[in-house]
């Protein structure tokens, strides 16, 4: 064999070590925050009552961050931080980051240590602030957005994101519902399917979320 052809052959193995070194590492570090979040979720799942949504609107935010491989996400209102985790917890499998804003101190910091212990911190960039003043100010651009603060503002919200979230993105709002007896933000539904550059239906496993597919430019 050539000295060339010794010299390539031990480059491409070098290659080789190294990618199987860095698999092994990424895959490693992965089962660790997919354990960490699990046994967090089981410990405190029927501890989520200050404004969180159930674990069934938490697995449906999860699910669209993987099945659609969203990397930029917002979330409006995070309460202590359950389907703030749930999206973490998706957006740490596709390389994302979420930014979340929450208005109450206490549940903001109670939402950092929920983080913390789940093993999600370093892929969320937790904000205390006013969302009416933040969101506006938020550059963007997000493929994913949940909405779920303050229901007088839903519309405001969703009018300050939507230049900013990319065709094929999501906006997904909470407690939303059309059906009689339980017409939750029906209006504010109205308004959504009146968005012709987006697409909107109802999940119903939860309480109630409203899932708009953009389709393109306004």
């Amino acid at each position: 064999m050539k000295k060339t052809e010794i010299h390539s052959t031990a480059t491409l193995l070098l290659v080789l070590i190294f990618a199987s070194v860095y698999c092994f590492s990424q895959n490693s570090e992965q089962s660790e925050i997919d354990n960490k979040v699990k046994t967090f979720l089981e410990k405190h799942s029927r501890q989520w009552y200050d404004m969180n949504v159930p674990a069934a609107d938490g697995q449906l935010l999860y699910d669209l961050i993987l099945k659609n491989n969203y990397k930029s996400a917002l979330e409006i209102g995070t309460s202590t931080g359950h389907s703030t985790i749930w999206m973490a917890w998706a957006l740490s499998k596709t390389g994302g980051r979420l930014i979340t804003v929450e208005l109450n101190e206490s549940r903001y910091h109670e939402a950092l240590e929920n983080f913390k212990e789940a093993g999600v911190e370093n892929i969320i960039d937790a904000r205390l602030a006013d969302a009416h003043e933040l969101v506006p100010e938020l550059e963007g651009p997000f493929d994913f957005v949940f909405s779920d603060a303050d229901k007088s503002w839903y519309s405001k919200y969703f009018l300050a994101v939507d230049p900013k979230l990319k065709v094929g993105g999501c906006y997904a709002t909470h407690n939303v519902s059309d059906r009689p007896g339980n017409r939750w933000n029906a209006d504010y539904l109205k308004f959504l399917k009146s968005q012709d550059h987006y697409e909107t239906s109802v999940n119903y496993d939860g309480g109630g979320m409203a899932i708009s597919f953009k389709k393109k430019k306004k």
